[in-house]
């Protein structure tokens, strides 16, 4: 009984101090910053503003219901995280889910662990935390990478080392980012795996990878089945412009009559053949004049 008058009082403190002092607390360096920053503390729902810098946009209801009703039962076992942003006032860094469980079975206040944090510090602790989830789709995850290069100004190798992965899975997942973004919803949507993701990049057109996506959602193909049809596809590709451009003899009545033009408009004339009796006849020219005397040669 004693332990928990001493954890309200506690509390009581903390809020106090909050009200008190956190209109001078803006940075680590104001005093005292190390009375506010680092305290977990009991916030009212009200008073805690959305993230808007969160790389999350989908929360699927029945989860976060499944994730209520265990609020309900055992309450939140590990506080969300917040910034100060006035005397009263405090925005999500990290916790979402259970800052929107918490407020859907009705609980009026939540734990909160308390940071200090400008903007753009902000946006790179909410990436970078959510980045570690392993509930975020793979295009929630490519996008939080491409925002940590854009806005917090990150190289690959910096942000490998923020993040605790390797910068080759981070390039695999800006790669993502290159498929039509019908196959990044289809990927978001768990239609399609990370690995047919990572299999259609290799198709440049995003026609060609829209087709192939439809075959993998009609004939239900797996990775590896994903990536032998990726394989054929570009194998087909690679032997149509050889076939293109297979080579017409050039018909005897050509030969005969091309050194007539060609002496007669001062150039080597170019015949372009697009079947066995027919084609174009070009005549270049290499200056205005040039392109003066042969107008005159045609009149």
């Amino acid at each position: 009984m004693a332990k928990a008058t001493k954890k309200q009082a506690l509390g009581r403190g903390l809020s106090a101090l909050l009200k008190e002092n956190s209109s001078n607390v803006t940075s680590a360096n104001d005093k005292n910053a190390d009375k506010v920053v680092g305290s977990i503390i009991e916030i009212e729902l009200g008073k805690i503003e959305i993230n808007p810098f969160q790389p999350r946009s989908y929360f699927n209801e029945e989860a976060l219901q499944e994730l209520a009703n265990s609020i309900k039962t055992l309450g939140v076992i590990q506080p969300i995280t917040v910034r100060k942003l006035d005397v009263d006032t405090f925005q999500l860094v990290s916790g979402e889910r259970r800052f929107r469980a918490s407020k859907l079975i009705g609980n009026e206040t939540i734990p909160a662990y308390i940071r200090l944090a400008n903007d753009q510090e902000m946006l790179e602790m909410a990436l970078v935390e959510n980045i570690q989830r392993k509930d975020l789709d793979p295009i929630e995850v490519a996008l939080s990478y491409q925002r940590l290069i854009d806005e917090i100004d990150l190289t690959q190798e910096e942000m490998s080392q923020r993040v605790g992965k390797k910068r080759s899975t981070i390039t695999n997942y800006l790669r993502l980012l290159k498929l039509d973004p019908i196959i990044q919803t289809g990927m978001r949507d768990t239609f399609i795996s990370m690995g047919h993701g990572r299999a259609l990049i290799n198709i440049d057109d995003t026609e060609d990878q829209i087709k192939i996506y439809e075959k993998i959602l009609e004939q239900k193909l797996s990775v590896r089945q994903t990536e032998q049809l990726v394989k054929e596809f570009k194998s087909e590709s690679e032997t149509k412009p050889a076939a293109k451009s297979k080579k017409v003899d050039t018909p005897k009545f050509i030969n005969s009559g091309i050194k007539t033009f060609s002496e007669y408009f001062g150039h080597k004339i170019d015949v372009k053949l697009s079947g066995k009796d027919k084609g174009k006849i070009v005549i270049p020219f290499h200056s205005e004049e040039d392109f003066n005397r042969i107008k005159k040669l045609l009149e």
